[in-house]
């Protein structure tokens, strides 16, 4: 039996309700944060022009839209939970290291604990997976 197979199957069997409250609610976190990028994109242009990319990396505001909005639906319907969470904690790390940090903790536009607590949650997930109320679970059963 491969590792992904034993995490997976581990997940399976020990996998509370309540996780799936809060694989929603991150989900709807990624969500609104990828609508309230799109809304104000100038932010997210100088959130990155101010970190060490500069303005060589403007494309990467678009792409943390979309990855934002897509992976946070797909985190809420629970479909490639594990996919769309691994393409989320490169975003978030960034975030954390390059954004947030140089703001310091206690600055009044400080995101630093909110998005530390959205990194250990896709984290968590990473390993945990969708659990039994996703379309990840259903499909499994629907091909056994």
């Amino acid at each position: 039996m491969g590792i992904l197979h034993r995490v997976d199957h581990w997940s399976v069997t020990h996998h509370p309700k309540w996780l799936v409250f809060l694989r929603v609610t991150l989900g709807i976190c990624l969500f609104i944060k990828g609508i309230s990028f799109l809304s104000n994109s100038v932010a997210l242009e100088n959130a990155i022009s101010g970190s060490f990319l500069g303005r060589r990396a403007l494309w990467l505001g678009f792409l943390i839209v979309w990855l934002h909005l897509i992976g946070g639906f797909m985190i809420i319907i629970g479909l490639f939970t594990r996919l769309a969470v691994a393409l989320q904690i490169p975003i978030l790390v960034g975030a954390v290291i390059f954004v947030n940090a140089s703001k310091g903790l206690f600055a009044a536009e400080s995101e630093l604990t909110l998005s530390l607590v959205i990194l250990a949650l896709l984290i968590f997930f990473l390993f945990e997976g969708g659990g039994p109320l996703s379309l990840d679970s259903f499909f499994r059963k629907k091909e056994a």
